[in-house]
């Protein structure tokens, strides 16, 4: 029996606003890049599998200050190949320094909300589990989902990133259940499909972007408001 639902957060139940490929592109102006939102869509698919593969094997929050220069600069590069860019090495480090500079903040999709309040009123505890490195209360706070999820695992608490079962376990934990009434729903294959399942957890790819079409290993779905036919497919009664 389904007792709980996980989340995974950029992707998945929130965003940039302003978008990324709006900040990708007021960075690159100086520089003389166009970009395309299909070209940035592209390239951040590869550049987050990239930032996911790190964290697996070696998580970004310790390296040194060189490594994550490093690191980003080469995420970058990969999000400008998505628009056919080819940029060196140093030219991508300074455009990411832009990108850090541009002014956002994340907001949650409109069919979260809706759908996390369901889950609850069916008698599902509703989770969060993210790699941001701060604690879980001020993520809720900041994406002002206090009182829609029950439990929320970062790897600021677990000090462990997705796929690590360390911090699915804080989550189940947090949750009281066990990782077989558990599912989690995230959009990236490695970290949150590939992650859950390893650590016994339902799994389900929302695909927003359409980045895997033809993904066939869990259920896959392209809005939050397909999940609940999902969960009660898994026997849950929503």
């Amino acid at each position: 029996m389904i007792k709980a639902v996980f989340f995974d957060v950029y992707g998945t139940i929130a965003g940039f606003v302003p978008s990324r490929f709006q900040i990708q592109s007021e960075a690159c102006a100086p520089f003389g890049l166009a970009l395309t939102p299909a070209g940035v869509l592209k390239g951040y698919a590869a550049a987050d599998a990239f930032m996911n593969d790190q964290n697996a094997r070696a998580p970004i929050r310790q390296m040194d200050h060189e490594g994550k220069r490093r690191f980003f600069a080469e995420y970058e590069q990969l999000v400008l190949r998505g628009c056919g860019h080819e940029v060196s090495i140093e030219t991508a480090a300074e455009i990411w320094k832009g990108v850090r500079r541009a002014p956002y903040e994340m907001a949650t999709f409109p069919d979260v909300v809706p759908v996390m309040d369901r889950l609850r009123r069916a008698g599902l505890r509703v989770g969060v589990i993210s790699n941001m490195d701060r604690p879980g209360t001020q993520l809720l706070a900041d994406l002002g989902l206090t009182g829609h999820v029950d439990v929320a695992a970062t790897s600021g608490e677990a000090h462990a990133e997705k796929p690590d079962p360390i911090i699915f376990a804080l989550a189940l934990e947090k949750a009281g259940v066990q990782a077989g009434e558990a599912v989690h729903v995230g959009d990236q294959v490695s970290a949150d499909i590939e992650g859950a399942m390893r650590s016994g957890i339902h799994a389900v790819l929302i695909d927003r972007d359409g980045n895997h079409p033809w993904f066939d290993r869990c259920p896959r779905i392209t809005s939050m408001e397909e999940l609940p036919g999902i969960l009660e497919a898994m026997g849950a009664k929503v």
